[in-house]
């Protein structure tokens, strides 16, 4: 396979066979929202004046009705009606710890769950989302990891989590509001829910499109991060067709421990990791890439890990946040002591990288990072079969 060949898994996206019936406007890109239109008879003279109206009812209003839409006629408005529908992810289920945390059970079509978090903080609202429904990759840390892979999200599926989340918080502006007089409550979207994003690329670009178009939910590029593991022909890409932060699933310095933790190292080891994310920030305009690294007790927290890491990354405009291992039922792992987890975030930090240790949220309803999995599909399996698959000794 050569380096450009797109490697997304295309062939689970959606249900096999799409229903009949009215199509979904959201998720199209203003291409596709412009060619479905005129498809269904919209002249084309009048096409991009539509797309332009209907977006913004859409993306920036929130509206699911076409009745809202007042600058059209009515008869144009019955004939939407009668061929699209306005249709995001069903809210099953919301649960709120003590520290604000919002964890959101989401169906989707075909029945499938996935699972988006909402982390209120004093500076800015944070909303983790999905990409796909469970996971191929298998890491050993990682809860979303024992859920096998069903199927890729479509782009309407990825956004309308976002829109979802903004019902459900009340983010929408009033009628008569101008842009940017509601405080934003969603200010950033990390793509570190369900899924390998670079896994599902077209259908996460296009959402993250639809998210930073300044006629709608308006996100600058900035406020979107998408984190990987590691699958490296897609890092260019990213860079030059979504130009967002990138954070990267690093959690160990040597290809032995990376290929334990991490399976797609076997595929795309450390040294080839390091090289793509080499040139992304100048390819893409970020600051700099986050490295994500999870603190596991007695398998990468030790300091000669650490010094290790510094200098595998140098030269990397970087910064790395150290994640102590948030827990659930039947994990192989334990967290690193505090005083351990300290030391390393010391080394690091006296090495010139900003070292942030995360704060645990949500961990009172399984909302915190490497803990999200279908309620359908949680606690499945024994201690011992996990750790038999992450090549432990249960």
């Amino acid at each position: 396979m050569s380096a450009s060949a797109p490697i997304t898994q295309d062939v689970l996206t959606i249900p096999r066979k799409m229903p009949e019936g009215p199509v979904n406007l959201v998720g199209l890109t203003r291409e596709g929202m412009r060619d479905a239109l005129i498809a269904a008879g919209t002249p084309e003279k009048q096409a991009k004046m539509r797309v332009g109206q209907i977006w913004q009812w859409i993306y920036h209003w929130g509206a699911r009705d076409f009745d809202a839409m007042t600058n059209l006629s009515k008869a144009y408005r019955a004939e939407l009606a009668e061929r699209f529908v306005i249709a995001v992810p069903e809210m099953v289920k919301r649960e709120v710890s003590a520290d604000g945390t919002r964890k959101y059970l989401v169906r989707i079509a075909g029945g499938h769950e996935v699972e988006v978090v909402y982390i209120p903080e004093t500076d800015r609202g944070t909303l983790c989302i999905s990409s796909q429904v469970g996971c191929t990759l298998t890491c050993s840390f990682c809860h979303t990891g024992t859920q096998k892979l069903v199927r890729n999200l479509t782009a309407g599926e990825i956004i309308g989590q976002v829109m979802m989340a903004r019902d459900d918080l009340g983010e929408w502006p009033e009628p008569g509001e101008g842009m940017g007089e509601r405080p934003r409550l969603i200010s950033n979207i990390v793509l570190m829910g369900m899924g390998e994003p670079l896994y599902n690329f077209e259908n996460v670009r296009d959402a993250m499109k639809i998210a930073m178009d300044g006629e709608g939910i308006s996100l600058s590029r900035r406020r979107i991060t998408l984190s990987t593991s590691g699958v490296v022909p897609e890092i260019a890409r990213t860079a030059e067709e979504i130009g967002c932060m990138l954070a990267v699933s690093f959690h160990a310095t040597t290809d032995e421990v990376r290929d334990r933790l991490v399976p797609i190292n076997k595929r795309w080891n450390i040294e080839t990791l390091l090289e793509a994310l080499r040139a992304y920030p100048k390819a893409s305009n970020s600051e700099r890439i986050t490295f994500e690294y999870v603190m596991l007790k007695g398998v990468n927290d030790s300091d000669e890990d650490a010094r290790r890491l510094v200098k595998l990354i140098r030269g990397i405009p970087a910064k790395i946040n150290l994640i102590p291992f948030n827990e659930w039922p039947g994990a192989p792992y334990e967290r690193s002591d505090w005083e351990r987890i300290e030391r390393f975030a010391d080394i690091v930090y006296k090495a010139g990288y900003a070292s942030p240790i995360r704060t645990p949220r949500g961990e009172d309803i399984m909302a915190a990072c490497g803990q999200l999995k279908s309620a359908t599909e949680r606690a499945r399996k024994s201690r011992a079969a996990i750790a038999a698959e992450a090549g432990l000794d249960p």
